[in-house]
């Protein structure tokens, strides 16, 4: 994976029992869960709530996603997830993320999603100035 953006939010995280397969293991598809929790925590930090965009008539859904899983998280394991904005188009943003230990020193998962801009209808859209602005 490259360098990880220098802009990057961390969101701390406890595996619940609930988020656990059977053998206590955080579940695969949680992983994906935790991602976009973390773009929800890096949209606001940048000033702004993913539901705010919304009003603003955009939409940023996924078009791709992947992880690549390293080293299994257990129940009532305090993790880290990291997230950076690695790039982005005139219609569309590629986030990376890293789940780490509660150290923040070896990193279990990394991934990344894209996604595309869309209006409330689901057609493609430049990114509004606004997003651009916020994202700089």
């Amino acid at each position: 994976m490259q360098a990880f953006p220098a802009k990057d939010v961390w969101m701390e995280h406890r595996v619940s029992y609930g988020e656990t397969d059977a053998m206590g293991y955080l579940y695969y598809a949680e992983y994906l869960h935790l991602f976009e929790r973390s773009r929800s925590a890096y949209i606001r930090q940048l000033g702004m709530s993913y539901a705010l965009v919304e009003e603003k008539g955009l939409m940023l859904p996924v078009r791709e996603a992947g992880c690549r899983y390293r080293i299994p998280s257990r129940y009532d394991e305090l993790i880290w997830i990291r997230v950076g904005l690695a790039e982005h188009g005139r219609a569309s943003m590629r986030f990376v993320y890293q789940l780490t230990d509660a150290e923040r020193s070896v990193v279990r998962a990394e991934g990344f999603t894209e996604h595309a801009c869309t209006n409330l209808e689901g057609r493609p859209v430049r990114m509004p100035v606004w997003l651009l602005e916020l994202i700089a």
